[in-house]
């Protein structure tokens, strides 16, 4: 399950995409899902690029499935520039039925006695990667049924996800716990089974989804820790003593090696410890992001602020992409690639941000 770094094969895989399949099988744990989500969340290749590529091969009507799940990604940014910090807090209800605002150990620890959960955590682990249905059974497994606070374990699920998305991960976490949907979101042992092709029973979650609701703590879920992490950032700073009148502004979710590649300046991937202490990722995640940088002709990477940088090159012109994670830059800033970016503001659901891109479809 090894995600490549290098950018041919990468630019390779939207080809290989077969949004029929996508549309019929991407529930299932093994079904025929894209893998593009760590370049698309690495900002490594676009949405409109990748939905482009498909067309090339595939009519609208084939494709519709698959762009509509795209769009769930851009929705979620849109939710962000908008909210902003008030993401990270409950964004139209308040989670119901919260015990406690820690991560249940048995989660962690991948010791839930959920088999195909286990088996999926530890792939998380050693991979990277967890698919889009195992991340809601476990986030409903947690807040709903483990009653806990959606916050901390989320933080828990994106320290360790290639693709990990702020925004995305965040949002998904409370429309599962009901905190940004008008229900929570339940599953039960049935469906994790029909969905992974497993036949496990007798667990806490093998029972109707009426009862779910209504179901005491289990006592394996019962014993929770607060999930805290750090991020070891590279130690030395490139050492860069050149003036320099341009600089192009690279970070963890902007890894474009084809953004402004014909104009000569210096290209810098700022890593800020302020950004990491309050979002850390793994080593492994880190790595991955490094590797990608690697494709970036002539990049030199900087561990520091914003600030610091700034003071560093006081005359130099900065060029970035935009970005709700780094609304502190300053210079010239390019927009991101959008599939619909005529459609702005904010949306209090999908189904009604899809009904306002549904009107620009013919644009694409």
């Amino acid at each position: 399950m090894a995600f490549t770094t290098a950018i041919n094969e990468i630019l390779a895989l939207p080809g290989k995409v077969n949004p029929v399949q996508y549309a019929k099988t991407r529930n299932y744990s093994d079904g025929s899902v894209s893998r593009l989500s760590p370049y698309i969340s690495r900002g490594v290749i676009s949405l409109p690029f990748i939905f482009a590529t498909i067309r090339e091969r595939y009519s609208m009507a084939d494709s519709m499935k698959f762009l509509q799940e795209l769009a769930w990604r851009e929705y979620f940014q849109r939710v962000w520039e908008y909210k902003a910090e008030k993401i990270f807090t409950d964004l139209k209800f308040p989670q119901a039925d919260v015990l406690h605002y820690e991560t249940p150990s048995a989660v962690i620890q991948a010791n839930t006695g959920i088999h195909i959960i286990d088996k999926q955590i530890r792939q998380l682990y050693d991979s990277g990667y967890l698919h889009n249905h195992l991340r809601m059974y476990i986030a409903s497994m947690v807040c709903n049924t483990g009653k806990a606070h959606w916050h901390n374990p989320s933080r828990w699920m994106y320290y360790h996800l290639f693709d990990g998305d702020i925004a995305s991960n965040t949002l998904s976490w409370q429309w599962v716990a009901g905190s940004f949907a008008s229900k929570k979101y339940f599953c039960n042992q049935d469906n994790i089974n029909a969905y992974t092709k497993t036949y496990q029973s007798g667990t806490f979650l093998d029972k109707p989804y009426e009862l779910l609701p209504h179901t005491k703590l289990p006592d394996t879920l019962r014993s929770t820790e607060l999930f805290e992490a750090s991020t070891r950032l590279p130690e030395v700073t490139d050492t860069i003593n050149e003036p320099v009148e341009k600089i192009f502004i690279y970070n963890h979710y902007q890894l474009d090696p084809n953004w402004r590649s014909d104009e000569k300046g210096m290209r810098i991937l700022l890593l800020e410890p302020d950004h990491f202490n309050k979002f850390p990722i793994s080593n492994k995640v880190l790595d991955f992001s490094l590797a990608l940088a690697a494709n970036i002709n002539g990049i030199r990477v900087f561990t520091g602020s914003w600030e610091d940088l700034c003071k560093k090159f006081p005359l130099a012109v900065f060029h970035y992409i935009r970005h709700p994670a780094f609304t502190h830059y300053r210079g010239i800033a390019d927009e991101p690639q959008r599939l619909f970016p005529e459609v702005k503001g904010y949306y209090p659901s999908f189904s009604a941000y899809w009904k306002k891109c549904s009107k620009y479809i013919d644009l694409l």
